[in-house]
C-alpha cells in the first residue's frame, strides 16, 4: 500500500476548503441575487418608460383616512327624467380649500380648491365645489359615481369618500348591475398650459374590484404607447409633447381580456396641451 504523507492530507483538505463557499456564504449570494431581481422587479413596476413616456407614481402626502361622503338627495330611486337636486354630506374632509404641498406635486391644480368629481353615465367628471348641486337624469339607466378630490384632481381612496349609485327611470328591464367590477376616468382632462404640461396626472376608480400582479390590471394606453398597471393609486406621465393626445383605459381580467362592462372600456378621451 502506498504512503501519503499526513502533511499532503492536511494541505489538500485545506485547499478543497478554502475553494468551497461556506453555507452561509451560498446562502447569502442567493439572497443577493434574489434581492437584486426584487429589485428590478419593484423598480419596473414602480416606474415605467416606452418611447419618450414616463410614467410612474404620484406618491400622494395625504391619504385622508377619514373622509367621508354620503348622499342625502335624491333618496328616492322612483325619479322621473329631468333635473334633479343632488345633495351630499362631506365629513372630515373640507371642499373649496386648498390641499397641503399641492405646489409641490407640479401638476395642474385647481385654483378653487377641494371638490367633488361628479360623473355621470361615464361621462367627464364635473368638479363640484359646494355639496348641492342639479344634474339632468333620462329615461334608462343614470350611473353615478361622485367621490372626494384633492384640489390637484387626485381621489380620495379611502372605501368612504365615494358615492356609486344608479338611478333607474323607466320600464326597461335591463338595468346595470351595481355589484359587478367597474372602472371609471378620471384623469387626465381638458387643456394644460405652460408648466401644467411638464408633468401629467392620471387617475382612475375602481368599484367591486382590486388589482393586482397575478390579478386585474388596468391597461393604460397613451397616444400608441401601451402601459399595464397592478397597484390602484394616482399615476403622473412625463414626456407628451405640446399638441393633442388621446387616453384609453380598460379593466383586464388576470388572462389579459377585457372584463365585460359597460365602462371598463373608457374609450379615447382626447386632451390637449399648448
Amino acid at each position: 500500500m502506498k504512503f501519503i504523507h499526513p502533511l499532503l492530507v492536511v494541505s489538500l483538505f485545506f485547499i478543497y476548503s478554502c475553494s468551497q463557499p461556506s453555507e452561509k456564504e451560498s446562502e447569502s449570494s442567493e439572497n443577493t441575487e434574489e434581492s437584486e431581481i426584487n429589485s428590478d422587479v419593484d423598480s419596473q413596476t414602480e416606474s415605467q418608460e416606452k418611447g419618450k413616456l414616463k410614467l410612474y407614481p404620484a406618491n400622494l402626502d395625504q391619504e385622508f383616512p377619514n373622509a367621508q361622503l354620503a348622499m342625502k338627495s335624491p333618496a328616492s330611486s322612483n325619479l322621473e327624467e329631468g333635473v334633479q337636486r343632488f345633495e351630499f354630506e362631506v365629513s372630515n374632509y373640507e371642499l373649496a380649500v386648498q390641499t397641503a404641498m399641492n405646489s409641490e406635486k407640479h401638476c395642474a391644480n385647481s385654483e378653487k380648491g377641494q371638490h367633488i368629481h361628479f360623473i355621470l353615465n361615464n361621462a367627464p367628471y364635473r368638479a363640484e365645489y359646494e355639496p348641492q348641486f342639479d344634474a339632468e337624469l333620462t329615461t334608462g339607466n343614470n350611473v353615478v359615481l361622485a367621490f372626494l378630490s384633492r384640489s390637484y384632481h387626485a381621489s380620495i381612496k379611502n372605501g368612504k369618500a365615494f358615492v356609486f349609485k344608479n338611478f333607474f327611470i323607466g320600464d326597461n328591464q335591463f338595468k346595470f348591475d351595481e355589484k359587478a367590477a367597474h372602472l371609471f376616468y378620471s384623469r387626465p382632462k381638458g387643456t394644460y398650459e405652460g408648466k401644467d404640461t411638464e408633468r401629467i396626472l392620471v387617475d382612475f376608480f375602481l368599484i367591486n374590484t382590486a388589482l393586482s400582479e397575478n390579478g386585474n390590471k388596468v391597461r393604460l394606453t397613451i397616444n400608441e404607447e401601451v402601459f399595464l398597471i397592478s397597484n390602484w393609486e394616482a399615476y403622473f406621465v412625463e414626456g407628451l409633447a405640446k399638441g393633442k393626445h388621446t387616453f384609453r383605459i380598460e379593466l383586464l381580467n388576470s388572462e389579459g381580456e377585457l372584463i365585460e362592462g359597460p365602462f371598463n372600456d373608457s374609450g379615447l378621451r382626447e386632451i390637449e396641451l399648448k
